[in-house]
């Protein structure tokens, strides 16, 4: 059952839970519930996937009123723009050629180097994509997911598939089933539940076309793998201040000034890390009274303020760990009733910018 156009909430459907075993995609289980979910997409329905970065929530692509179910379920304004997801062969694409009308030549290298995997491209779009995906702009997101659940679904649904976060628009991004149930179990129609995801933050957005490129939003391929493959880059540098409520589409998925973001009041603490265990306290004490959560680093585990919540993030010298762990942290403090989280930001480089960014964003505060 199709959700209706975004004119309100969803009317309450029952949310299918289809388990697959991405090591054992061949198995009648797996074969059978990913068959269900492609005819629930095919037939213009509403399906979470797993994808190596968060999960995503899915629909045809080329269907504007399955596109408007997406934003109708998600509570997400019509001006944020969404990313469309393809399969197959890398090269010369069937489902790219049909949704696209140039791929210059710094796409190709990155297609060559990077897909299938986290890397979002920003190209022209042809006739055949609905404005609700672009939000009116001229280029589309495409990306092919290195997931194989994500990748097999696509390729048995025979049609790209539009597929934002798996949240309420504004939250934190879901890397597991369990977080999708959280904010839309009731308002789509199944989930392909795979098991945590790997990255643990959205792709990397870029547009190829313009010289030197732009990368709009960091993530998991980083800036010097970018610039290693296809030349110069540069990152997305805002004309004026962002708002929450622009009165225009955004030039890019990921560029909106709060997302990712937790129920609690999120306290970034940017310091070397001998230095954060009394910033830490600090910080803490000017919220006493409350209830405190903390994403600690494992270097600093000994530590931690006294009577704070903590998550446990992983180790400060291993960005993949804290990436991978980081939306899963602020929806454990969010449910442990905190009422602030401090968060350290990690040192600028390589995937520690597309941690920063998250971070940012969740707390309303753009990189400086």
């Amino acid at each position: 059952m199709a959700p209706p156009p975004a004119s309100g909430d969803n009317r309450p459907v029952k949310t299918l839970r289809l388990t697959v075993d991405p090591a054992h995609l061949d198995s009648p289980a797996a074969r059978s519930a990913i068959a269900q979910a492609a005819a629930i997409l095919r037939r213009g329905g509403l399906v979470a996937l797993p994808t190596e970065t968060v999960y995503g929530l899915g629909a045809n692509a080329l269907n504007s009123d399955a596109v408007a179910g997406i934003f109708t379920a998600k509570q997400r304004p019509a001006w944020d723009p969404v990313i469309v997801h393809i399969a197959g062969e890398a090269a010369d694409n069937p489902m790219l050629r049909d949704l696209v009308t140039e791929i210059p030549d710094a796409a190709i290298q990155l297609i060559a180097a990077f897909w299938p995997g986290p890397l979002t491209l920003l190209l022209p779009r042809s006739a055949a994509v609905p404005d609700a995906v672009t939000a009116g702009r001229p280029l589309v997101g495409i990306r092919m997911p290195a997931h194989p659940v994500a990748f097999a679904l696509i390729r048995e649904a025979g049609v790209p598939v539009a597929a934002p976060s798996a949240n309420l628009f504004g939250h934190i991004s879901p890397t597991t089933a369990a977080h999708v149930l959280d904010d839309l179990d009731g308002r789509i129609d199944a989930i392909l539940d795979a098991g945590p995801t790997e990255h643990g933050v959205e792709s990397t957005v870029i547009d190829p076309c313009q010289k030197p490129m732009v990368i709009y939003r960091p993530g998991a391929i980083t800036v010097a793998q970018i610039r290693a493959v296809a030349g110069p880059v540069e990152l997305f540098q805002p004309a004026g201040p962002l708002r929450e409520g622009p009165r225009e589409a955004l030039p890019s998925p990921g560029v909106g000034l709060r997302h990712y973001a937790p129920r609690a009041h999120l306290v970034l603490v940017e310091d070397a890390l001998d230095a954060l265990p009394a910033a830490f306290a600090m910080v803490a004490g000017r919220y006493s009274g409350q209830r405190i959560g903390l994403m600690l680093p494992n270097e600093l585990a000994a530590h931690a303020p006294r009577a704070v919540h903590v998550f446990p993030w992983g180790r400060w010298s291993a960005p993949e760990e804290l990436a991978s762990r980081l939306y899963a942290g602020l929806r454990a403090l969010d449910a442990a009733g905190c009422d602030v989280i401090l968060c350290p930001l990690p040192p600028a480089d390589g995937l520690g910018a597309a941690i920063r960014d998250r971070l940012r964003k969740a707390a309303h505060m753009p990189e400086r």
